[in-house]
């Protein structure tokens, strides 16, 4: 099969989606992802977008343990103050 239109989305980029990093810095790397860093919105490289999802999706395992401990403190402090 023919692969004649790989990369014609981002053909008509300026620059051909090609620009520096806000994150990292780096220099004319394909800058196609957009995400919102402190109320602004950026575009980031492959590489930086893969470490805020892995950075997110740590924080959310990290955070799912404490909530599901919360009620179950809350629980056990009410049955104290029942005896």
């Amino acid at each position: 099969m023919s692969k004649n239109h790989r990369g014609s989305g981002i053909r008509s980029l300026p620059a051909h989606g090609r620009g520096t990093c806000a994150i990292c810095g780096k220099e004319d790397i394909k800058v196609l992802w957009e995400k919102e860093i402190n109320g602004q919105t950026v575009k980031v490289c492959k590489f930086c977008n893969a470490k805020l999802k892995n950075e997110a999706r740590v924080e959310a395992r990290k955070a799912k343990p404490a909530a599901e401990e919360a009620p179950a403190a809350e629980a056990s402090a009410e049955e104290a103050a029942a005896e």
